[in-house]
């Protein structure tokens, strides 16, 4: 039986630790481990696991192999909650669907109930779409003032080349928001669009917070934000940063290669 290569482990400050997989495929396979493992101990803890999915190319493959035979039935997709971190402002069927990525790499491959999938209503009117999200969410973690006190027991974020997290890009108010937790943003690139995100307020109150990213094109933009280099404080995946819970960040050796404190 084939084992898989312990990853390398690095720890930046107190707050950020980082674990290197030796290829992609070592990368998918441990984080649906990670997200078998943390579903396990909440619905064991609490009898529910609430999990925000990430869009993108790198979650898509991570959502392929929990739906495989030899990961479905380890977690009890009946005490399972389905949210996002973020949706594109179209319709459910349309190619550029966050939901339509998850539904079709996982949620109809799964035994989840359709009532505890919460999708985000891309649909609709950017604003309204973000109040009724929000709503959702507060039904689940309570309706406080500020930032709950404890929000999902996993957000799964990607990062993009320009360090943008969920819709959250750089230089968008979104970053600077300190009471809602879903906003409306519009993107210029790369095309004008609204989108539907998730903010630090809630995602920061969430009991695990994961990065998932591999390959080359993001080792610079990567290297900036864990290493804290001339302009990260600008960059929003530099500055998602869980208020009690964990932060991991899950990466290939691709993206890995212009970190310094690599053995």
């Amino acid at each position: 039986m084939h084992v898989p290569r312990a990853p390398e482990r690095l720890v930046y400050g107190a707050a950020r630790e980082v674990e290197i997989h030796p290829d992609r495929d070592a990368l998918v396979h441990a984080a649906a481990e990670h997200v078998v493992a943390l579903a396990r101990a909440a619905v064991a803890a609490r009898g529910v696991f609430t999990i925000a999915l990430a869009g993108g190319a790198t979650p898509r493959p991570v959502y392929e192999r929990l739906a495989q035979p030899s990961f479905v039935g380890r977690i009890d997709w009946s005490r399972a909650r389905i949210f996002f971190g973020d949706e594109r402002c179209v319709p459910p069927d349309h190619p550029e669907s966050n939901y339509r990525m998850a539904r079709e790499a996982l949620l109809d491959r799964v035994p989840i109930p359709a009532a505890n999938v919460h999708r985000i209503a891309g649909e609709d009117e950017p604003e309204h779409a973000a109040r009724a999200y929000e709503r959702t969410l507060r039904a689940c973690f309570g309706d406080v003032e500020g930032p709950p006190a404890r929000s999902f027991d996993l957000v799964l974020l990607g990062m993009g080349d320009d360090g943008h997290t969920a819709s959250l890009f750089p230089g968008a108010p979104a970053m600077n928001e300190a009471r809602r937790w879903v906003v409306p943003s519009e993107i210029a690139r790369p095309h004008p669009m609204w989108r539907i995100t998730l903010t630090p307020v809630v995602i920061d109150a969430a009991a695990a917070v994961t990065f998932l990213v591999d390959g080359a094109s993001k080792a610079e933009r990567l290297a900036h934000v864990l290493e804290g280099r001339d302009g990260a404080e600008r960059l929003p995946a530099a500055r998602i940063a869980p208020t009690h819970g964990a932060l991991r960040w899950m990466i290939d050796a691709e993206a890995a290669s212009q970190l310094r404190g690599r053995s």
